[in-house]
């Protein structure tokens, strides 16, 4: 069994920050004097993450029977694991096998390596990864990796992290294979996303020569121009870096056309910018909250009070038999008893009995209206004033 995934020691300039780090070169520098922190999404992950590669490994037969079995049930005593992350990290698995095998009938001795570090500091000084899946075959390199957040899909069409493994697993398999075409693949198996960028081998070199070499000599000497954006968004400094509040109070003091009604281009221009504008402030809320409870921080004009809070009963079961007790009936005090919400009942029954059983008496109605870029890849819906317009005509 491979290390633990929780304990692998990480880059400063890490594949998974490179599009934070090769958009703003300066911010590597600028975070390591911010204490690296963990959370349940990252550490359901991780368990997500041990799973899958147990089952990987039995399923290639790279481990037998009796040590799957054991560290199978030492898995399923984890504090992340339950019957949805077991029927997600087996759809993942399928896909794995499904490539695997897709990769055997093209050479009888294709290579399938798991949890291979990466290196590929010859771009990136010191940097590296860990490949969660490898498949090398005749003249084509796949590196899989599972994604186990159900936020947005994410692509792997011009992913940095994905072309720096892939680099990775070039520099360190090239001289074995004559490899012409690095394949990347994300899998997300809670959004059913398995998304691939197929590269000539050539073409990522390059990409790594021209493109990240420089950014990434910048950034490991702390060099460059800040600049703020959607990389931003988990950057350890985000809260009080100077560049991205500069960016947003300049969305705040937006520059105005006379008139005393905005028009529909001012307003499709600011809808542009609320989104970069509400995050900024809800970090800076969160940072001086953390900093004024956690270590004494004042700020002028503010202090920590207490928040509102709503009653609660401090025992549930001795105020229903006092009530009981006092003459009241069950029924006058308690709710009937209610069928879970589907998120918390896919998650008590697995996704695959959910399936079975349920699959026919779910629905899923219209969502409602909201704006969106034009680049989002909804289709559009028609308002009711141009259907009517329509309707018209």
């Amino acid at each position: 069994m491979t290390a633990s995934h929780a304990s692998r020691a990480h880059a400063k300039l890490s594949a998974s920050g490179s599009k934070r780090w090769l958009s703003c070169t300066p911010s590597a520098e600028l975070e390591s004097h911010f204490e690296e922190t963990t959370s349940d999404f990252a550490e359901e992950g991780t368990a997500a993450h041990e799973l899958s590669e147990i089952w990987l490994k039995f399923r290639l037969s790279q481990i037998k029977s009796g040590e799957h079995k054991k560290l199978w049930e030492k898995a399923k005593k984890g504090k992340y694991y339950s019957p949805e992350m077991e029927d997600y990290v087996q759809g993942y698995v399928a896909i794995v096998l499904e490539r695997v095998s897709e990769a055997r009938k093209r050479s009888k001795d294709a290579a399938v390596l798991l949890e291979q570090r990466l290196d590929f500091s010859a771009w990136v000084p010191d940097g590296f990864g860990t490949g969660d899946v490898l498949i090398i075959a005749d003249d084509t390199m796949e590196v899989i990796d599972l994604k186990y957040g159900k936020g947005v899909p994410v692509s792997a069409e011009d992913n940095s992290q994905m072309r720096l493994y892939g680099l990775g697993a070039l520099d360190g398999y090239g001289y074995l294979y004559d490899i012409q075409t690095v394949r990347m693949t994300i899998v997300q198996p809670r959004l059913d996303s398995v998304s691939t960028e197929d590269l000539p081998a050539a073409d990522l070199v390059a990409w790594g020569d021209d493109y990240v070499k420089p950014r990434a000599d910048m950034a490991a000497a702390g060099e460059g121009e800040f600049a703020a954006g959607d990389h931003c968004r988990f950057c350890r400094a985000r809260s009080t870096c100077r560049k991205r509040a500069e960016e947003n109070l300049e969305l705040a003091k937006y520059d105005f056309r006379e008139g005393s009604l905005l028009s529909t281009d001012e307003v499709g221009d600011v809808l542009g910018r609320i989104d970069q504008l509400q995050k900024w402030a809800e970090d800076i809320k969160k940072h001086a909250l953390d900093q004024a409870e956690k270590h004494g921080v004042r700020y002028p004009g503010w202090k920590l009070v207490e928040g509102r809070s709503n009653r609660i009963y401090s025992d549930r079961d001795a105020v229903q038999a006092a009530l009981i007790e006092g003459g009241f009936v069950e029924d006058k005090i308690l709710t009937p008893r209610e069928l879970l919400g589907i998120t918390a009942m896919e998650k008590a029954v697995g996704k695959k009995k959910f399936e079975e059983l349920l699959s026919d008496l779910i629905i899923k109605p219209v969502g409602k209206p909201t704006l969106a870029t034009e680049k989002d890849p909804r289709p559009e819906l028609s308002s009711a004033a141009s259907a009517a317009a329509d309707f018209n005509d």
